[in-house]
């Protein structure tokens, strides 16, 4: 059997890489999709947001970044899925890897060329980067990993540019050109990207890479911002639509700056749907998700990430927000 091309799709926190991807597993390009996703912290709602049929197959992987804690079980999940090729018991004709936005790509292109089995099964296809026109600047100001994953980049695709000005467009495509000169720079507006741009490219170039970063084989070590943490708001009744905006309008006014990312799958009163939260900094949108089913738990999700974020504050605004408290506490919080 040929070996299976595998796209790493990466892009700091918000930057709209679940979009692209469902843009992806909604074309009509006749490919089967193994999907592994990577999320920061210890749930994951990504999964949710996910267009989902029998054809695809979606792994998550949690609680840590795909570079390093989990790195190991990025090798036994591509191991599984190729066995599962073989048997028969999964049918799928490539691999996209989601990462966490905090993500480094580099290590994960290293699992690539170190391990044997890993390298003799799939190609390294490439790495698509998505950037935040929004909030890029900034992120690149800040953040090693955002710079990283734009370093890195066979494709970048820019998102949000609808947010800012043509000359902010363009002095952010000047600035990502002197990052990474070799990689073709184009616009994905609410995931709207040409497949053929994302798959089947061929552009990930190893000796290119040992140009730019000789010890890219050989160099293990990553580091994070120990700033950077997460918690999650569980709880099993619904918001109350108008105390919930009024929260999150107060909460982003305050702490805006600090949030860096958070998204949720909410049960709101009077809806049958569910409500997609997503957010970046001040910048908060909802949008009608699939609509609960008949005896369904109307359990609602929401993950924060961010610096010095005021966990107890929020948790316990949040709770104040639900349409009828419970009897018993119904959230809980993991750093």
């Amino acid at each position: 059997m040929s070996q299976i091309p595998v796209t790493i799709l990466t892009g700091f926190l918000g930057s709209g890489k679940t979009t692209l991807l469902n843009r992806i597993l909604k074309e009509h390009h006749g490919h089967r999709v193994a999907v592994i996703e990577n999320e920061f912290g210890e749930t994951g709602i990504d999964n949710e947001l996910l267009v989902q049929d029998e054809g695809e197959q979606i792994v998550e992987m949690n609680n840590g970044c795909i570079c390093c804690t989990v790195r190991g079980d990025l090798v036994r999940i591509l191991g599984e899925l190729a066995a599962r090729r073989r048997n028969g018991s999964a049918r799928f004709e490539r691999v996209i890897i989601e990462t966490t936005g905090l993500a480094d790509p580099a290590p994960v292109a290293q699992t690539f060329f170190v391990d044997e089995e890993i390298s003799q099964t799939y190609l390294l296809d490439a790495i698509v980067t998505l950037v935040d026109a929004k909030h890029a600047m900034a992120q690149l100001d800040e953040h090693h990993e955002a710079q990283e994953q734009v370093g890195f980049a066979d494709r970048i695709l820019i998102s949000k540019s609808d947010l800012v000005s043509t000359d902010e467009v363009r002095d952010l495509e000047h600035r990502l050109k002197r990052m990474n000169p070799r990689a073709p720079i184009t616009a994905a507006h609410f995931g709207q990207a040409w497949i053929e741009d994302l798959l089947d490219i061929r552009g990930f170039n190893l000796n290119a890479i040992l140009e730019i970063e000789p010890a890219f084989l050989t160099d293990v070590d990553h580091e994070h911002d120990d700033e950077v943490s997460s918690f999650v708001f569980r709880a099993e009744w619904p918001f109350d639509a108008v105390r919930l905006e009024d929260f999150f309008g107060a909460i982003l006014r305050i702490y805006g700056t600090h949030l860096m990312r958070y998204k949720g799958v909410i049960a709101v009163t009077g809806m049958d749907s569910r409500v997609v939260l997503q957010g970046v900094h001040m910048l908060m949108g909802t949008e009608a998700g699939p609509k609960w089913k008949q005896n369904e738990p109307r359990d609602s999700r929401i993950v924060f990430i961010g610096k010095q974020l005021p966990k107890d504050v929020i948790l316990q605004g949040l709770e104040q927000c639900l349409a009828q408290k419970p009897k018993t506490a119904a959230s809980k919080a993991a750093a």
